[in-house]
Formats: structure tokens, C-alpha cells, sequence
């Protein structure tokens, strides 16, 4: 396939971007564009493609509101365009392995047959004995990968973004109710404009050197 966007543009992009700190409220990202974003999150990669998450946007300015005192009152909860909580399984069944699976031979019309030893894999891994444990690890490294996917998405169609570790996990699993659907909220972004009193916008970007952090073996 040919490249859409040349190196020069990947790198001014990422440059661009920065966590931001403070959002312009009245700015709203347009609906084609959140779409777009939106499928970023669901063509993201994740371990067996099994997506063990789901993403929460978080559209209720009251709910909202109610999020804001467990993420160390940061503005950027309620002033962001878009504000998505990145939920992981806190286990993985059967069922969910085989759904997984008949999604797979019905978008590639496959034989059921053929992915036996694709299931037997995925069971070994994930349903063996002391596999639970380990589970919400895992699954929140995924939606980590889905996390970097989309704020480098957002930086290339120009719409900023700030991810959020900063919050009381039990709070927002409280509040959103997600311990019964078998989740937890592991870290969210908030996205939209940056404001034009944001001082944290046309500051240099600080990084370590290649030298430092790239290894060549």
C-alpha cells in the first residue's frame, strides 16, 4: 500500500502534540472526525485480537462532573470535547474466547474446523490454571496499546489530547458500574482543543536522545 502521509508529517504531529492541560471548552470535535477516532480504537492491535476492553465515552456532563473529584479535580474531566474511560476485563471465559471466534469465520468465511488450534492456544493461555491472576494485567496492557493508538490518531487529524492516570480507579468503576460487567477502568484520555491560555502548548518538548534510548543489537 502506499504511505497517505509523509515522515515529515508523522513527526510534526507527534511533535505538536503534548498533554494537555488546559481545554477550550466551547471547542467541540466535529462528529465525522470522533468517528474516525472512534475506529482507531477498534482497529487498534491487541493479543490474540482479542480485545479484552471496552471504551466508555463519556458524553454526560453530569457524569462528568461526578468523575472530576476522583481525578484530582483535573479540569480536563469536564472541559474536554470527549472524555473516554479505558475499561479491561478483569477475567476472560470461554464463551468470550469462542464468540471471538465465530466473529472470525464470519468475517473471513472460514471453517470453524480451521481455528481449533487457534482456540486450544488461546484456552492454554488464558484459562489454564493460574491464568485468572494474571488476567487484569494483561488486559490493561491492551488497552494501554489502544490508549497509544488513539492519541497518535488524534495528533494527525489535529485534536489534542491528555491521557489520565491521575483518578481512583474503585471511584470510576463505582460510578460507571463496571465491576458488574466484569471490567475496570485502567486510564483515560480526555480530548478536544487546546485553550489559548494553555502555557504548556508552546513548550519545547523535552525527551531523551536516541543515544540514550535506542539500542541497536
Amino acid at each position: 500500500m502506499s504511505h497517505t502521509i509523509t515522515d515529515t508529517q508523522l513527526l510534526h504531529a507527534l511533535n505538536w502534540r503534548y498533554a494537555t492541560k488546559t481545554f477550550d471548552a466551547s471547542k467541540i470535535i466535529p462528529e465525522a472526525t470522533w468517528k474516525t477516532l472512534e475506529e482507531t480504537l477498534i482497529l487498534s492491535p491487541s493479543s490474540f485480537g482479542l480485545q479484552p476492553y471496552r471504551f466508555l465515552v463519556v458524553k454526560d456532563a453530569a457524569i462528568r462532573r461526578q468523575l472530576q473529584p476522583h481525578s484530582w479535580n483535573q479540569t480536563q474531566v469536564v472541559d474536554a470535547s470527549h472524555y473516554v474511560v479505558f475499561a479491561a476485563r478483569t477475567g476472560i471465559t470461554e464463551t468470550e474466547i469462542d464468540a471471538f471466534l465465530n466473529r472470525i469465520v464470519e468475517v473471513r468465511n472460514i471453517p470453524r474446523e480451521s481455528l481449533e488450534g487457534y482456540r486450544g492456544m488461546m484456552y492454554g493461555s488464558l484459562l489454564s490454571p493460574g491464568a485468572e491472576a494474571r488476567i487484569p494485567h494483561w488486559a490493561a496492557l491492551q488497552a494501554y496499546i489502544a490508549l497509544g493508538n488513539l492519541m497518535t490518531a488524534a495528533s494527525l487529524v489535529g485534536v489534542d489530547t491528555c491521557a489520565i492516570e491521575g483518578f481512583a480507579p474503585a471511584e470510576y468503576d463505582a460510578i460507571l458500574g463496571l465491576k458488574e460487567q466484569g471490567y475496570a477502568s485502567v486510564v483515560c484520555c480526555a480530548l478536544g482543543y487546546r485553550s489559548a491560555e494553555d502555557k504548556y502548548a508552546d513548550l519545547a518538548k523535552v525527551r531523551k536522545t536516541a543515544t540514550d534510548l535506542i539500542q541497536t543489537v
